[in-house]
């Protein structure tokens, strides 16, 4: 009898043991599948950051390259998304794809000095929120919205340099990030982190990175090692007086350091030398090398690159001398690895376009330019650029086109009241609306081209006494003045 029993307790054992690896084996697969769906063969690789402090440099701006060292601006040097939220500013974007690749996240911080804030009540009196926006394809992006991650830390001053990471062991983002705040008697940054889902919900603050004594830390990123070439599977790079590269093996687990940059003649200004911030982590798609670029904003150059096969000592990191960041100037921002999927979607949504003129049908001598942001189509115009245009896919959606100024990149031609103005993007549905057009066949003849406003389909752009309206159309005059082509 006690031996039937006992027979009976260990098949049950070992069923249920085999059961729980049953279900361990099938989390892993799972989890291995779901990482790995990422992770088809990267082509290129996408830069997202700000560009300084001038009127709209504080918000979202793409870049695009084939070999990681030469960039191409995306949307022809202007922003692509603007935050509409908090100040109404962002710098120190970050990007984050889904262990599925079937989303995104741009997380940045909310924060405008171009709109006369000064850093001192930014660092001690700021947003202590996030700024978030998502996409399911890298191209079309959701309505900015605000996250109070740093809201629960006591006496918190700020919430800046958001960077996130997908955890495997819990199936979740690790978001951290450097906030200012007194802990110990000592006011100072330190990194916070909280875990997310889905970018929405947050869980509580908990402290992450402090450095001893005053030393404040401002600007941290992970990057995982996927050959763990070095002996660690995570490597992150800190702005804390030094460039400090520690490795770990969880991203929540102990941190060994492994170096700083200081006999580069690199640091974060304890060191001196070509003091610089921002550090951002870039895998080569060759599997086998890193770059760690790091804004050097002492001297205003931007970025820099430099170069290592092997995270696991930073002797074997060395400068690149070779390379081309494109027509603006990149900021503190993050470098996403990117299939040939996803980049032929960046570039056709955002890759550069030619420039235009565009050509009244009866005066024909007349352009359509901007003076003063107002808009109006005059002959012999000067200087040039006023009147060249980039047409480019619209702002509203699928089957727009919308209208971009060539000297102003952020500025775009968009009604108001029915009146046309050249304005800065703002981000909002409104604007994208009024700055939005449907090309159809000319009103006055079909081999050029009349634009429907988007919003008010019943109105077309037209010139009336030389300036531009948006009018409904009734007659033969209203039809040629209402009829454009493009030249180039």
């Amino acid at each position: 009898m006690n031996l039937i029993a006992s027979s009976r307790r260990t098949a049950t054992t070992v069923a249920a043991m085999l059961l729980t690896l049953a279900l361990l084996a099938g989390t892993w697969v799972v989890a291995t599948a779901q990482r790995a769906s990422a992770l088809d063969p990267f082509t290129g690789y996408l830069m997202v950051h700000f560009t300084g402090e001038s009127a709209s440099g504080e918000q979202i701006y793409l870049a695009h390259s084939t070999d990681g060292l030469n960039w191409t601006d995306l949307n022809n040097g202007g922003p692509v998304v603007v935050s509409t939220v908090g100040t109404r500013g962002v710098r120190d974007p970050a990007i984050v794809r889904s262990p599925q690749g079937d989303k995104y996240w741009i997380i940045a911080t909310d924060l405008r000095i171009a709109s006369g804030t000064s850093w001192s009540d930014a660092a001690n009196r700021g947003s202590t929120s996030l700024v978030v926006w998502e996409s399911t394809n890298l191209v079309d992006w959701s309505e900015p919205r605000l996250v109070n991650v740093a809201g629960s830390i006591s006496g918190a001053g700020n919430a800046w340099a958001p960077e996130a990471i997908y955890d495997p062991a819990t199936g979740d983002y690790v978001v951290y990030w450097a906030t200012n705040a007194a802990r110990n008697g000592v006011t100072k940054h330190r990194i916070y982190y909280s875990r997310t889902k889905d970018f929405q919900t947050f869980s509580a603050a908990q402290l992450y990175i402090e450095r001893p004594g005053t030393q404040g830390i401002i600007d941290t990123q992970i990057v995982e090692s996927p050959t763990s070439v070095g002996g660690f599977r995570y490597y992150r790079a800190s702005a804390d007086g030094h460039i400090t590269i520690e490795a770990s093996n969880s991203i929540l687990g102990t941190w060994t350091t492994i170096g700083n940059l200081s006999h580069m003649g690199i640091s974060n200004g304890t060191g001196g030398g070509n003091v610089v911030e921002g550090p951002m982590w870039m895998p080569f798609n060759n599997g086998t090398s890193w770059a760690l670029w790091l804004d050097q904003f002492a001297t205003g150059r931007g970025y820099m690159p430099i170069r290592s096969s092997n995270l696991g000592s930073t002797q074997n990191f060395q400068t690149v001398s070779s390379y081309n960041l494109g027509g603006t100037k990149k900021r503190h921002g993050s470098i996403l690895q990117i299939t040939a999927a996803e980049q032929s979607r960046i570039v056709a949504r955002w890759g550069s376009t030619a420039v235009s003129r565009i050509q009244s049908y009866n005066f024909q001598d007349r352009y359509v330019r901007h003076a003063n942001y107002d808009v109006r189509i005059d002959p012999n115009v000067s200087p040039a650029q006023d009147g060249q245009w980039r047409i480019v896919p619209g702002l509203a959606g699928t089957g727009t086109v919308s209208f971009q100024s060539v000297n102003l990149p952020d500025h775009y031609l968009r009604h108001e009241s029915f009146d046309f103005v050249l304005a800065r993007y703002d981000g909002t549905s409104t604007f994208r609306a009024d700055a939005s057009f449907r090309a159809v066949a000319g009103l006055a003849s079909s081999s050029w081209t009349s634009y429907q406003s988007y919003n008010f389909p019943d109105r077309y752009i037209r010139h009336y006494a030389y300036q531009l309206r948006l009018d409904t159309i009734t007659d033969a005059t209203g039809r040629a003045d209402a009829t454009f082509r493009a030249v180039g």
